[in-house]
């Protein structure tokens, strides 16, 4: 009974040991005797227990930290630097057996090769390559790790930490840049105010001397309309007045009268000197003739007339 029950527990140790289940994720690496016999796909999977082993191997993708470390730029500044690493395996065979302990030789050889990689530039030029630096670690790693059955898909630096003097200077040295732009920027936008406020100025200017000349140019175009109307008024009158003289047929004498009213009008005004045009001697000739006239006309008047009678109107008495 008792050897019955022994040989029932080997039975399912022996069941146990025999029937493994591969996850999804998972690739089976089967030993034989220790010597690499076959891979296992997802899903159950069968061994001879005692002769034969399962190694599991996980084919997802994997994340890889490297530890911070200090390294010195060209420029001979001590800076600490971390990243991370993400990988996958390729080939499950030879992540088995062609290294001991990946993750401790990942870390090393991306360690290592960040010391050389930021070695090679200066501390501004690390600062601001960190893409560059991602390229060149991905790109050594995965030719590295190719043998090892792994492919490296991506790498990020975490941090570049320089020490906390340069950080100051650093700092003041952004501020120092930033009051500059700003000073810079300030002053750009004066100088563009005071060009826009003098080509303002000169627009304002320019139309309002585009404006006074039309005013102008209408002002004078009014005032020779106006001189012209005033001057075909005048002349119609002119016309009119001679074309009335000529009708009426005046006289010399009643010229001559006209002539004398006229110059009573000249003399009454403000002025000490008066002229007379050259035609005015043939005018007063005709007014001394008039005058002669007129005299002569008294005189035959007051002769007395024959049998001793005067004029009527012009008695003795009367002259007295």
């Amino acid at each position: 009974m008792e050897l019955i029950i022994v040989l029932a527990v080997f039975a399912v140790v022996v069941i146990a040991k025999s029937i493994y289940f591969v996850r999804q994720y998972e690739r089976g690496v089967i030993e034989t005797f220790g010597r690499y016999s076959r891979v296992s796909d997802p899903g159950p999977t069968i061994v001879f227990p005692f002769a034969q082993r399962l190694i599991r191997v996980d084919m997802r993708e994997t994340v890889l930290d490297v530890a911070p470390q200090q390294v010195i730029t060209k420029d001979n500044a001590l800076v600490t630097v971390d990243a991370v690493v993400y990988y996958e395996v390729t080939d499950p065979v030879k992540r088995t057996y062609n290294v001991t302990d990946f993750r401790l030789a990942a870390i090393k050889l991306a360690q290592t090769n960040l010391r050389n990689i930021i070695g090679d530039m200066e501390l501004d030029e690390a600062l601001t390559s960190r893409e560059v630096i991602n390229s060149k670690l991905r790109q050594v790693l995965d030719d590295a790790t190719d043998k090892w059955g792994v492919r490296v898909t991506r790498v990020e630096l975490q941090a570049i930490e320089p020490p906390r003097d340069i950080v100051e200077a650093m700092s003041r040295q952004m501020k120092a840049e930033r009051d500059k732009r700003a000073a810079i920027l300030e002053a750009e936008g004066l100088r563009q105010s005071a060009i826009l406020t003098a080509e303002g100025e000169k627009q304002a200017r320019i139309l309002k001397a585009e404006g006074e000349a039309e005013a102008v140019r209408k002002v004078a175009d009014a005032e020779r309309y106006r001189e012209i109307a005033v001057a075909e008024g005048e002349a119609q009158a002119i016309r009119n007045v001679f074309q009335g003289v000529h009708d009426g047929r005046p006289t010399y004498d009643l010229l001559a009268y006209m002539y004398l009213q006229t110059l009573q009008r000249v003399a009454q005004g403000q002025a000490t000197k008066i002229f007379l045009p050259f035609e005015a001697a043939g005018i007063l000739s005709g007014i001394a003739a008039a005058g002669a006239a007129f005299k002569e006309g008294a005189q035959s008047e007051q002769a007395p007339r024959p049998g001793g009678q005067s004029a009527p109107g012009n008695s003795p008495e009367q002259n007295t």
